[in-house]
């Protein structure tokens, strides 16, 4: 539909988010339950004197409200706009020894006692095959304590007007530019948790995110081929300011757009549709064995399938293997204290503090102050990601703050943190790192990948690629794909350039577990070079 007729269909709903405040939100309609005016901590010590009273030796509760935002549009038309809240709470016990969970969307203290009691007959219920009991790591109770995500403008503030004119100025910048096809997208994420425990921790929290994006399409209308090219930005932990238009800067490559902690969409669309006609004419890759210059935009996925993965203990346990299959990086391997991952350049850290970062939180959802720590140290396994029931099997005392539920409805288990390959520590630039390189491809965005089951032998692919050729790029190249096994990928890696090409990507909705359960997740790396990958032609032969 047109703006003009969006905005008369939408009004009901502004004015719905115009109703007067209650108990600290709009009265939105269907909310799961009223958000009481009462004081949490109340509501928290219910659920926790009820497990206690039931035979819990251990309890958490977390009270958790959602939100929602999701804003398209196709060429000159708004495609739709969706949002949800979501209300209620969550309680896991331990009682003989034994994880218990119960969720309850009443949200009264006698709703919240009533749940934790479910819980520890739950527990007790599964105490009868148990073969060990629960060993967790100790943690000391934090008290009354808040975080916040440091954002600048709250997008769920925004008008809806506004959001709608950004995307439309984005397709129409796009279309003028010759681009055939667009859509274009906001998503916005507000999670608010409160976290108590047996422990004496009573944790506050307000996280948010945000994902905006865009597709171009370009067709040839003389051999009817077509290319895309999407969007260079990555979902961060912040607030509308990500679209304030401050770009960090432009990498010397042709009409590739550099972005830091902000990004500028009309500067990424104007661009867009040009590179997607130069890809319609670009020649195809011949397959062979090339030095590869990944930028963060690319190597972000590469770090997330090859390094975030498994580096998992769950994994590594075999305690876990949905979306994603187990892991090579056995116990046996770390145990051995010299297990070669990858070159001395490599050093991969996992870390649950830095700013603007998706994993970013004050505390996990077992209570666990969050921190950064060293998985990969010049290229040797040293430690996986753990929770407070896993440090014990490494002999270790403390988790890593690793333990994350995507609503107040699922029980937390381990998820990944932010894991980032380490910028170098010697001055070089991505045009330093090209002029380096004789016979190579520079690759820039993320594309199609494959991995299999171990997280050892994978394909990935990417937005755009640009021939490299005696130190300087020589054009734009078409059906590229590289080929490795992670071992073999991570001890090619020569050269990371230095913290200034320092850069955040990442995934907004990555999927585990059964019943499923999505998280969000940022890795960050600068321009990295990988000698003698095998490159593969993807073109479909007829």
């Amino acid at each position: 539909m047109e703006r003009r007729e969006f905005l008369q269909y939408s009004g009901l709903v502004a004015g719905a988010l115009a109703l007067p405040v209650r108990g600290g939100r709009p009265d939105l309609p269907g909310a799961l339950t009223p958000i009481p005016d009462g004081d949490k901590k109340d509501l928290a010590d219910a659920a926790l004197n009820a497990a206690r009273g039931a035979g819990a030796t251990y309890a958490d509760v977390r009270i958790g409200r959602s939100l929602s935002q999701f804003v398209s549009a196709r060429e000159r038309k708004i495609q739709g706009v969706g949002g949800g809240e979501s209300y209620g709470a969550g309680i896991r016990v331990i009682a003989e020894g034994t994880w218990g969970f119960a969720a309850t969307n009443v949200v009264t203290p006698d709703g919240l006692a009533a749940a934790a009691r479910n819980a520890v007959a739950i527990a007790k219920a599964n105490a009868k095959f148990q073969t060990e009991p629960v060993q967790l790591a100790p943690q000391k109770g934090y008290g009354v304590v808040s975080w916040k995500t440091p954002i600048e403008k709250n997008g769920f503030d925004v008008p809806l007007g506004e959001k709608v004119d950004l995307l439309l100025a984005v397709n129409d910048a796009a279309l003028k530019a010759g681009a055939s096809f667009v859509n274009s997208r906001i998503a916005l994420v507000n999670e608010q948790k409160y976290f108590a425990s047996t422990d004496g921790s009573y944790i506050d929290q307000d996280i948010h995110r945000i994902f905006p994006g865009f597709n171009v399409t370009v067709v040839d209308k003389a051999s009817g081929k077509f290319e895309n090219r999407g969007s260079l930005s990555s979902p961060m932990g912040m607030g509308y300011e990500y679209l304030s238009a401050r770009p960090a800067g432009k990498f010397a490559g042709p009409g590739t757009v550099k972005y830091g902690s902000y990004y500028d969409i009309m500067e990424d669309v104007r661009v867009a549709p040009a590179q997607a006609r130069e890809k319609l004419g670009a020649k195809s890759v011949v397959a062979g064995k090339y030095d590869l210059v990944l930028d963060p935009s690319h190597v972000w996925l590469t770090i997330h399938e090859s390094a975030g993965h498994p580096t998992e203990l769950d994994r590594v346990l075999g305690y876990e293997a949905n979306y994603a299959g187990t892991s090579f990086l056995t116990l046996d391997k770390w145990q051995s204290h010299k297990f070669n991952y990858g070159s001395p350049q490599v050093t991969i850290v996992a870390d649950k503090t830095q700013p603007h970062s998706l994993g970013a939180v004050g505390y996990d959802d077992e209570g666990v102050k969050t921190k950064e720590w060293t998985l990969i140290r010049n290229g040797i396994l040293v430690d996986y990601q753990k929770t407070r029931d896993q440090a014990h099997i490494l002999g270790q005392s403390a988790s890593d703050g690793c333990s994350y539920a995507q609503s107040w409805g699922d029980v937390q288990f381990q998820r990944m943190p932010n894991v980032s390959l380490q910028p170098g520590t010697k001055p070089l630039t991505p045009t330093q790192m090209i002029a380096g390189v004789d016979r190579g491809i520079y690759i820039v965005g993320d594309g199609s990948f494959s991995i299999d089951q171990q997280r050892y032998n994978f394909q990935f692919s990417g937005k755009l690629f640009y021939e490299i050729k005696g130190g300087k790029l020589a054009g734009m190249l078409r059906d590229v794909a590289y080929q490795a096994n992670t071992r073999e990928f991570w001890n090619s890696c020569v050269q990371v350039c230095d913290r200034r090409d320092y850069r955040l990507g990442g995934a907004f909705n990555d999927g585990k577990g059964e019943p499923p359960q999505s998280s969000a997740v940022s890795h960050g790396s600068a321009t990295a070079r990988f000698n003698g990958v095998n490159v593969l032609n993807t073109a479909r032969k007829i």
